[in-house]
């Protein structure tokens, strides 16, 4: 699966174009419903099709973008965070076990984090420091204005201001950056559920939004569209324009003296003809 996977990274990857234009290439691409998908899964996991495990993962890569955005405060490139959550999403499919009875976002939604953690947590020290090609500027001249070890009084932090050409604000900030300690990434093995500690692992992502309940919600919304559809089929063709002139019409929809003069009847009977239609869906819709 390797070579196959590789290849679909490659094809539609953040680094070949614009990163807008990779979030659209990607969200073009259909999501599968959950019968494809166990299918697909199937297919890879018994029988090791690359075919298979290509489809899986080019469906997923809108996800890994989702997931992505949310670490995007970090000063690292958007592309570098895509890039490493793909890598997360092939890890994932490669591991999936169809017979579990998931689906597959949820369980790659594990795999997609690992990889972003294990990147910014590498980078993590060069984003505390600095993260604008001034700041590292200053950074680096601030190092070598530095005599000895100890913070700056007034008067040193006024001299490498004016020195430097900055504000004395920015000196004390990057002071402070410079004098910190790294943080360990995770927390250590001795910690607890009592203990009141905290690690970047532990508010590094934007938890605002659960993808795998948006997926579920996306999904269960398009399933009952399509049942929705299948019912109005069953109605005669009057009670679906009505239906759909009075409901599903969003651009112009219809009163019940415009559909009484179009069909010269009356606006209760437009009324009545609506109710029956409506309980005739609600029953259609039970049925299928």
């Amino acid at each position: 699966m390797t070579r196959t996977a590789s290849n679909t990274a490659l094809a539609i990857s953040p680094q070949v174009g614009s990163i807008d234009a990779y979030m659209q290439g990607v969200n073009s691409i259909p999501v599968l419903t959950a019968e494809e998908e166990k299918s697909l899964a199937e297919r890879l996991f018994y029988q090791e099709d690359l075919d298979a495990a290509q489809r899986l993962i080019m469906s997923h890569l809108r996800f890994v973008v989702h997931i992505a955005k949310s670490y995007s405060g970090y000063g690292l490139p958007q592309a570098d965070l895509i890039q490493e959550g793909n890598v997360g999403l092939m890890k994932a499919v490669k591991r999936f076990d169809p017979s579990v009875g998931v689906r597959l976002v949820s369980f790659a939604v594990h795999w997609i984090k690992a990889e972003i953690h294990e990147f910014v947590l590498k980078n993590w020290r060069i984003v505390k420091v600095a993260t604008t090609k001034a700041q590292r500027k200053l950074f680096f001249n601030l190092r070598k204005n530095k005599k000895r070890l100890g913070w700056f009084n007034n008067d040193e932090v006024n001299a490498v201001a004016n020195d430097l050409g900055v504000t004395s604000a920015e000196v004390l900030e990057m002071e402070s950056r410079m004098s910190s300690q790294d943080q360990a990434f995770d927390l250590s093995a001795d910690d607890d559920d009592q203990s009141p500690n905290f690690s970047p692992a532990q508010y590094l992502e934007d938890t605002n939004s659960d993808l795998a309940e948006q997926v579920a919600g996306t999904q269960w919304e398009e399933h009952a569209n399509t049942r929705l559809l299948h019912a109005i089929k069953t109605l005669d063709e009057r009670s679906q324009d009505i239906i759909m002139a009075r409901w599903l019409d969003d651009g112009n929809k219809m009163t019940l003296q415009e559909l009484a003069a179009k069909y010269s009847v009356s606006a209760e009977r437009v009324r009545q003809l609506e109710k029956n239609a409506m309980k005739k869906l609600k029953q259609a819709m039970g049925e299928l």
